[in-house]
């Protein structure tokens, strides 16, 4: 199956193939034509799994027009991103070099991506704890807010990056460990989770939050590309050869939102336990009836509209991460501090 939303290309069907024609791209399956799409009409191409051909003359299209290729595991980890030379300011990412190797303005801007991280768990929990109507999980989830609250409270006085780390893996762990109390009582049993695990996932919600993750990782890369940042030379996450530091540390005040699509498509009946295959060794991965849905909804919850806090407009949920990253770009250009999005 190839589909295209947000002008994204999706290829999630083992068999396909992507070729170049003219100024167009091609979907074939087995040599027959599925979809053409004019490239003007592409900002990136999204290949799922090991199995679809993407020719070296459409790679080239793509990157001589500003879209990039990205390469996804069947469980959605991002492996590879082909693009054309990035465009960016120079006088920006050297900016970006100097505050990393400052640790005072390192350890200043991994607090505030926690603290949007933390404060947005909060509320994701606080929209369960109001829904819920069993005394129990009201109880464990109130506990949860509590500790959560506690968390925040510590962060100014947290210096040490490493402190500050061991913070977020700290509301993470508590996070993940009240995980299910998130899925309606009647169906928890039929997706079990003991914690947050990956690479590859082995059990069926946390293969469905791994797949999220990857396609907000990538608008992520999008978003910091298109200003002129660098999404290798991170924050909070450290420097590691092929790792989009900035990226994952941009990613973290938004896991919230993309953990709460995960749990309406369960709680709403849209994901069923059999839209997940176990393979030998224990890995669980999306069928490709499952990655159609996901990316679909994705892709039209981006499409709902927020009043923004800051600019007091409405704006799409998709400009979120653009707006964040220019907002980052501007902390760094003038040595200042940086405000995560809050949902409310």
């Amino acid at each position: 199956m190839a589909q295209t939303l947000q002008n994204t290309l999706y290829l999630l069907t083992p068999g396909l193939s992507l070729r170049r024609d003219g100024l167009a791209l091609r979907i074939e399956q087995e040599k027959q034509l599925k979809l053409s799409l004019p490239i003007h009409n592409c900002e990136s191409v999204f290949v799922f799994g090991a199995d679809i051909y993407v020719s070296p003359s459409a790679m080239r299209l793509c990157w001589e027009h500003g879209a990039s290729v990205c390469y996804f595991t069947d469980w959605g980890r991002l492996e590879a991103r082909v693009e054309g030379v990035p465009q960016g300011s120079v006088l920006l990412r050297a900016a970006q070099h100097a505050t990393a190797a400052s640790l005072e303005r390192t350890a200043a801007l991994a607090r505030a991506f926690i603290a949007g991280k933390i404060q947005n768990t909060r509320w994701l929990v606080a929209r369960t704890a109001r829904e819920t109507c069993d005394s129990a999980d009201s109880a464990a989830l109130a506990r949860l807010l509590h500790s959560l609250a506690a968390g925040l409270r510590q962060l100014p006085s947290v210096t040490s990056l490493d402190d500050l780390r061991g913070n977020e893996g700290h509301a993470a762990a508590q996070h993940f460990e009240s995980f299910l109390l998130h899925l309606r009582p009647a169906i928890r049993g039929k997706f079990p989770m003991d914690g947050r695990n990956r690479r590859p996932p082995r059990d069926g919600l946390n293969a469905l939050l791994s797949f999220l993750y990857a396609l907000l990782r990538h608008d992520c890369v999008s978003a910091l590309t298109a200003v002129g940042l660098d999404p290798f030379v991170g924050f909070l996450h450290a420097h590691r050869a092929g790792r989009e530091s900035l990226a994952l540390d941009l990613m973290e005040e938004f896991r919230p939102w993309v953990e709460r699509l995960a749990l309406t498509l369960l709680n709403r009946g849209e994901l069923k336990p059999d839209d997940f295959a176990t393979r030998e060794g224990g890995a669980v991965e999306l069928t490709d009836k499952v990655r159609k849905t996901i990316v679909a909804a994705y892709q039209q919850r981006k499409t709902e509209e927020i009043a923004h806090p800051l600019f007091q407009e409405k704006v799409r949920h998709a400009q979120l991460p653009f707006i964040q990253a220019r907002l980052l770009a501007r902390a760094i250009r003038e040595d200042g501090a940086y405000s995560p999005h809050l949902f409310a």
